[in-house]
């Protein structure tokens, strides 16, 4: 297993420095790292040039993190492909820990972790609903997203047959790619904590948008379209669909947009169960 892990960066001077030290304190080694600089204005790249040479350093125009995370996949050259949130941060034997799982499941094409929450300095317990789920995930997919970026490891040959990260979507990019690729293929748990997520960042994306309902409903729209679902799955994302443009009509009421709240009643009505 030869493993590339790309981690793309905005602004993230001060963070950076962490995560790239966790990769190369790895005790199963990947053959590279590639830092995708998405037009950072901090001296981002200066700082990855100046203190870590050994890192493949790719330079671009800012156009998101699916574009970042799609340049790195385009430049890299693993088998396996990890990626890693640069606020976010692997212990020692995460990549160890999913090379040993393949060993024992060498069918297995996607492979994530369990993880540690850190919010505002402090660690936190994950609800109920957070708790990583394995196997065949896609129903566990469809209300929010339940696999984490920075714990994640796909053979090179899922991106070849389901595509990259769609880049029309500003946020919920992962939430799009884990329900393509849950549609099609078990996904394989280490069911320890293999990396820490911290939050609370005041430049989080997630902190950007409201109703983030918005962008998941495109992705299951877009895949209800692509026609790629067996009935069972096609049942379950039009279920969520529902639930979702429910909520989203009723916010958009309360805030007296009508015009939106219109636009996903009448999506609610195009897409409603028989």
């Amino acid at each position: 297993m030869e493993v590339s892990v790309i981690i793309p960066v905005h602004n993230r001077r001060q963070l950076i420095d962490r995560a790239i030290r966790s990769v190369l304190a790895q005790t199963y080694p990947a053959i590279e790292i590639l830092v995708v600089d998405d037009g950072s204005t901090d001296n981002t790249a200066e700082l990855v040039i100046n203190d870590f040479p050994e890192v493949n350093l790719i330079r671009q125009k800012n156009r998101g993190v699916s574009a970042a995370r799609n340049s790195g996949i385009a430049g890299s050259r693993g088998n396996w492909l990890a990626f890693l949130d640069s606020d976010d941060e692997w212990l020692p034997d995460k990549l160890k820990s999913q090379a040993e799982l393949l060993s024992h499941n060498p069918e297995s094409r996607i492979i994530h972790t369990d993880e540690i929450w850190i919010r505002d300095g402090k660690r936190v317990n994950p609800g109920g609903k957070h708790r990583k789920p394995g196997g065949w995930i896609f129903d566990s997919c469809l209300p929010l997203c339940c696999v984490s970026p920075s714990s994640i490891l796909i053979s090179r040959s899922v991106f070849d047959e389901i595509g990259n990260f769609d880049e029309l979507l500003p946020v919920c990019e992962d939430y799009d790619l884990w329900l393509r690729m849950s549609a099609r293929y078990p996904f394989h748990l280490v069911n320890e904590p293999q990396i820490i997520k911290y939050g609370g960042h005041a430049d989080q994306l997630s902190k950007r948008y409201w109703g983030m309902d918005r962008f998941r409903v495109q992705s299951i729209l877009n895949l209800l379209k692509s026609r790629q679902l067996n009935p069972g799955q096609r049942r379950e994302a039009r279920k969520a669909l529902s639930e979702k443009l429910s909520i989203l009509v009723n916010g958009f009421k309360k805030r007296e947009n009508h015009i939106d709240a219109e636009h996903y009643l009448q999506l609610l009505t195009d897409w409603a169960l028989p």
